[in-house]
């Protein structure tokens, strides 16, 4: 199920999202007194390790050594505290990349650490892009990405949809890669087994899959790089080279589009 953004106080949430106090100094005696920013960080490190569906305001309590009722003084609600979260990370991205080698150089740069971004925070999957946070970490990456664009020459109707549409891509495959990484765990079978096991059962129960399907067997065709050789789930690898050749079609469209004045 999606988690919506903005769903605490409006007028509440763009206070903490743009009046953030100064991260709280540690000291050494007693606990130190709470924060809004050690809370974020702290909900942080929850999603990160054990994702969205196990984060509430009591587990983040429970981190840092209080009951979850202590840090309502300083987040009003679960709702206040996804928004905060999402802001805080994508603040963690580039500012900037740089164009002396060109546009596309630099947007193949940022989609391939936006993409990893994403991975070291799947949580950022499972809330929706719907309803955007308004904060300074989610309009700074906006920013980011939109001076790359602007570099190649589009209009910004054509921009805004390519922009999208990289979003699109990275966090879909970022959503694959997660997955492929969980699955093992997740149902106790490694992707090798479970695919040995379906590929030789598909082919005793559909022996003309080939004369059925043969756009799919066609998609299906050519050669392939080997399983990767460190451990790299099959499935991410694959993940990543769909994700680098949808990435240069994507890239083509782009300058094709800016050749003819789009």
């Amino acid at each position: 199920m999606a988690v919506y953004a903005g769903q605490g106080d409006a007028r509440r949430s763009m206070d903490l999202l743009w009046r953030r106090p100064a991260p709280a100094a540690p000291r050494p005696g007693p606990k130190p007194r709470l924060s809004v920013e050690v809370i974020v960080a702290a909900a942080i490190e929850v999603a990160d390790e054990e994702g969205m569906a196990a984060l509430s305001m009591r587990a983040v309590g429970e981190r840092l050594g209080r009951t979850g009722m202590a840090l309502y003084t300083y987040v009003p609600s679960k709702g206040e505290l996804v928004d905060l979260m999402c802001d805080k990370v994508m603040g963690e991205q580039p500012a900037g990349y740089d164009l002396s080698g060109g546009w596309r150089a630099a947007l193949s740069a940022w989609a391939g650490d936006s993409l990893d971004f994403h991975v070291r925070h799947p949580w950022l999957l499972a809330v929706s892009q719907a309803r955007p946070i308004l904060g300074p970490g989610e309009f700074a990456s906006l920013q980011t990405v939109a001076e790359i664009v602007r570099a190649s020459g589009l209009a910004p109707a054509e921009a805004r949809g390519v922009v999208s549409a990289l979003f699109g891509l990275v966090r879909e495959a970022a959503r694959t890669i997660a997955e492929a990484r969980q699955a093992p765990a997740v149902t106790g079978t490694g992707d090798e087994e479970w695919w040995r096991a379906r590929s030789a059962l598909l082919a005793e129960a559909a022996p003309d899959f080939a004369g059925r399907f043969p756009a799919a067997v066609w998609l299906e065709s050519g050669p392939r790089q080997a399983p990767p050789a460190d451990g790299t789930p099959y499935l991410e690898h694959q993940a990543r080279a769909g994700f680098a050749s949808a990435l240069a079609v994507l890239l083509d469209g782009v300058s094709a589009a800016a050749a003819r004045g789009g």
